[in-house]
C-alpha cells in the first residue's frame, strides 16, 4: 500500500510544484472572466457623477432606510452618503486591482468583505426569498446568495492565501523594489 501511495505522490508531484503559480493565475483569470464585469456593471448604477451616488446606490445599499426617508437622498445624511460613495468606488477599484494583480491579497480580502456585506444586505435589507438565498448541501447549485457567493469567496480566498501569481504587477513591483 505504501508503494501505491509513493507512486501516486511521485506522479502528482509536478501538480504540487505548479500549484503555487497556477492557482493564483487561474483565480485571477476566473475573477476577470466571470466577476469583474459583474462588479463594474453594478458600480455604474451607483453614480450620478464621480462624487455623487445615484438614487440606485441608496436603493441597493440602504433599501429600508431609503424607503423610510421617503426616497430623499439628502434625508439620509453624511454617513450613508460616504458608504454609498465608497461602496461604488470599491466595486470599481478592487476588481481592477485584482485583474491587474496589484495589492492583490488586500484587494481580494476587501472583495470578500464586500461579498459578505452584499449578501447580508440582500437577505436582510431586500428580504431575499428562500430560493434566492438557497441552502448548502441541497443538491441544487444555482442559488444566487449561498451557492454563487460561496464560490466567489473561495476564488478570492485563493488570492488572499496565494497572492497574485507570476503574471502580476505585484511581482513586477516586488522585483523592482528589490533592485
Amino acid at each position: 500500500m505504501i508503494r501505491v501511495i509513493d507512486l501516486a505522490d511521485s506522479a502528482t508531484a509536478p501538480l504540487d510544484r505548479a500549484a503555487d503559480w497556477l492557482l493564483p493565475t487561474l483565480a485571477r483569470f476566473g475573477f476577470a472572466a466571470v466577476l469583474s464585469g459583474y462588479f463594474w456593471s453594478s458600480a455604474l448604477t451607483k453614480f450620478d457623477s464621480i462624487f455623487v451616488p445615484s438614487v440606485g446606490a441608496y436603493a441597493q445599499i440602504f433599501p429600508k432606510a431609503f424607503e423610510a426617508a421617503g426616497y430623499d437622498t439628502h434625508a439620509l445624511g453624511l454617513i450613508p452618503y460616504l458608504i454609498a460613495l465608497f461602496a461604488g468606488w470599491a466595486e470599481v477599484v478592487l476588481p481592477l486591482l485584482i485583474v491587474i494583480g496589484l495589492m492583490t491579497r488586500l484587494s481580494a480580502l476587501g472583495m470578500i468583505g464586500f461579498a459578505v456585506v452584499q449578501s447580508l444586505t440582500d437577505v436582510i435589507g431586500h428580504m431575499a426569498d428562500s430560493a434566492t438565498i438557497g441552502a448548502w448541501f441541497d443538491r441544487a447549485s444555482d442559488a444566487v446568495i449561498l451557492d454563487q457567493r460561496m464560490l466567489w469567496v473561495i476564488l478570492l480566498a485563493i488570492l488572499v492565501l496565494k497572492g497574485a501569481g507570476p503574471l502580476s504587477l505585484d511581482r513586477v513591483v516586488r522585483s523592482w523594489l528589490r533592485t
